[in-house]
């Protein structure tokens, strides 16, 4: 814990953000799996202050609920009415009014995802070190355009005014070093300063800024810590600024990854959410997007072209052109391609989820295949059984879902259905084109089909002239031929391949002589 711990954290989040264009609260859209007031929440909580306030204020249900999933100990103010930083500050300190405030409060913005822990540290260090009254976060940017110059003492450095661009000189325009709208103070010198700034000025609001100039008049020092990335400080005002905040963020969550010994084969396509873990000699794969609370295991490959949401990616697996939500997958185990794994989906080691094969809330155990084209839902698979290809789990009979149970070691044909709830007994076979209702004992065949029935000529007959019906006539007259040639040709050929026929006894699909 840093000696430096912080009285109080106040998030300025009261504002409408218009400029979004959305229906969603400015600092509640997301990036990288965490809201934008979640990552300077995230980031304030890294000091361990004594308090946290978030002022809110439009849509302060929304963002108050969404406080509440995120941090329970978050303290909320409402500024009922926007009328400046200043008094959005006001309202923090009347919130905070039975706590100490001796001691440092740092106010900070509810809109600066990239903003971290760690500089914020650095702010509060250095407030304290040069016993500032306010210390400004502030950065060196490349255009400073637009934004409020840091204007410093020549002598000791000491901040002396924050000019606005609009009225800033030729001289304090060649400045680089901007305003954040990040600070510390001293608590009791803020708390009584607030009192005595004005609001006679265009906007008629209480400005956070004229506190500098109160103390200062008072003969209080005003310092700046300078923010050693400039972009940490960047605000999201519309759209375009999301993006390009979760394209840094993503970037950094990349980097990190790399470092820590994962092979990201594409930077640039590949995405993380803040929450994702790895250990290294994973391998990640071009186009691939790990979201949530996505876990991937040593030596294990996920990519090209899958998105992981809430997934535990066992050691040496891979997943391949897949979507999962909320599944875990065994070591080793082999996903996809073109595989959707959905919650609830357990995957044991070994197992093979191979191409188009969806699964939900299914368990399947140790070294189990369901090879292609298969729908696995609400079941549970023993080890070492293989589905057949084009399998259906009828789970769901319009009203309640239901569950299938498949033993191990059990050898299951192509196209069969499972209408549940039915069990398959460990080592049971079943005919390909089975509808399975009812449970299978242990070691049996199942064969659950009609009899074949060929109906000759049918084509000739309901469809004369069609193409079928052409190629046909054109298939039998090419067999009568053939049998014709055969065994020197002419009737006593056909006679004896007919007697032949005639005494192979009761062979399956045969005919036996004396029911002829």
């Amino acid at each position: 814990m840093s000696v430096n711990r912080p009285a109080a954290v106040v998030v300025l989040a009261a504002g409408e953000g218009t400029r979004m264009k959305s229906a969603t609260p400015k600092v509640l859209h997301e990036i990288c799996g965490r809201s934008l007031l979640g990552h300077v929440v995230s980031a304030a909580r890294a000091l361990d202050p004594r308090e946290l306030v978030v002022v809110v204020g439009h849509a302060r249900e929304k963002v108050t609920a969404h406080l509440g999933e995120l941090d329970a100990q978050v303290r909320t103010a409402v500024q009922y009415e926007q009328n400046g930083t200043g008094h959005a500050v006001r309202m923090a300190l009347a919130e905070l009014a039975d706590g100490d405030l001796s001691g440092t409060v740092l106010v900070t913005c509810g809109d600066t995802p990239l903003l971290t822990g760690a500089t914020l540290q650095q702010l509060a260090d250095t407030h304290a070190a040069d016993g500032n009254a306010v210390t400004v976060l502030t950065a060196e940017v490349p255009d400073a355009t637009g934004y409020g110059r840091i204007v410093r003492d020549a002598g000791d450095g000491a901040v002396t005014a924050i000019v606005e661009h609009k009225d800033a000189t030729p001289a304090q325009r060649d400045v680089r070093e901007i305003n954040s709208g990040v600070f510390a103070f001293d608590g009791r010198l803020l708390s009584e300063a607030l009192g005595k700034v004005r609001t006679d000025n265009s906007q008629g609001e209480e400005y956070l800024t004229d506190v500098l100039g109160i103390l200062r008049g008072e003969g209080h020092r005003v310092g700046a810590s300078v923010a050693g990335d400039h972009r940490e400080i960047a605000g999201i005002n519309n759209r375009v600024q999301l993006a390009e905040a979760r394209r840094m963020l993503n970037g950094r969550l990349v980097e990190d990854a790399m470092l820590a010994g994962v092979t990201v084969v594409d930077p640039a396509t590949t995405w993380l959410d803040v929450e994702v873990t790895y250990e290294p000699d994973a391998v990640v794969h071009p186009g691939t997007q790990l979201l949530g609370a996505t876990h991937v295991a040593a030596d294990s490959e996920v990519g090209p072209n899958s998105r992981l949401t809430d997934t535990w990616v066992g050691a040496g697996a891979s997943v391949s052109n897949t979507v999962c939500e909320g599944a875990r997958i065994g070591e080793g185990a082999s996903v996809g391609p073109y595989t959707y794994l959905r919650p609830g989906t357990r995957l044991g080691r070994k197992v093979k989820a191979g191409s188009y094969v969806e699964m939900k809330n299914a368990v399947v155990g140790d070294g189990t295949k369901v090879p292609h084209l298969s729908y696995v839902g609400d079941a549970e698979i023993g080890e070492h059984t293989n589905i057949g290809a084009a399998s259906v789990f009828v789970n769901y009979d319009g009203e309640s879902k239901h569950r299938t149970t498949v033993g191990s070691h059990c050898r299951l044909g192509a196209d069969n259905m499972y209408v549940a709830p039915v069990t398959v007994g460990d080592g049971a076979y079943s005919a390909a084109g089975s509808v399975i209702t009812k449970d299978v004992p242990p070691g049996s065949l199942a064969v659950a089909r009609g009899q074949q029935r060929n109906i000759e000529g049918w084509v000739a007959r309901k469809r004369p002239g069609s193409a079928a019906a052409l190629a046909a006539e054109a298939a039998s007259e090419e067999g009568r031929d053939a049998a014709s040639g055969e065994n020197g040709a002419g009737a006593s050929g056909v006679a004896e391949s007919a007697g032949s026929v005639r005494s192979s006894g009761g062979a399956a699909g045969q005919v036996p002589a004396e029911e002829g």
